[in-house]
């Protein structure tokens, strides 16, 4: 199945179905079920504004599945509306105006028991040894 690691606290956020873009300089044609890892690295700056949100931040782990449905350039428009629907989730990247890339939508946000594995970059292929690891 196909994998992206996302740094904390950008993977818990997805996990928890508060953030529905994950961000990229490059785009892709996948669309489909995607499992969310956790990265290692963590954006600790970023990380003190959740701090009153009462979430665990794992590292090293994939901790959801989602279901990418779409990839659209990131525009003025698109940023707005994530901001006026999520500010606290979605104001930091407001605040990067010269940063182009592109956005996955991600959708049907699943939490799984945390598996650990190291993460790549891109997406990438892990093999799920057990039906039963997912739902």
């Amino acid at each position: 199945m196909k994998v992206i690691s996302v740094q904390q606290p950008f993977a818990t956020l997805i996990a928890e179905g508060l953030k529905e873009y994950e961000f990229r300089t490059w785009q892709t044609p996948y669309r489909g079920e995607l499992l969310i890892h956790a990265a290692k690295t963590v954006r600790k700056k970023t990380l003190k504004k959740f701090e009153n949100y009462g979430l665990e931040f794992p590292t090293g782990c994939i901790i959801a599945k989602v279901k990418v449905t779409d990839c659209v350039k990131v525009t003025d428009e698109l940023v707005a509306e994530l901001v006026a629907k999520e500010p606290v989730v979605y104001s930091g990247f407001a605040e990067e105006p010269e940063w182009e890339g592109y956005g996955f939508k991600l959708e049907d946000v699943t939490k799984i028991e945390p598996i650990a594995v190291d993460g790549k970059l891109g997406l990438w292929e892990f093999e799920i040894e057990s039906d039963s690891l997912l739902p």
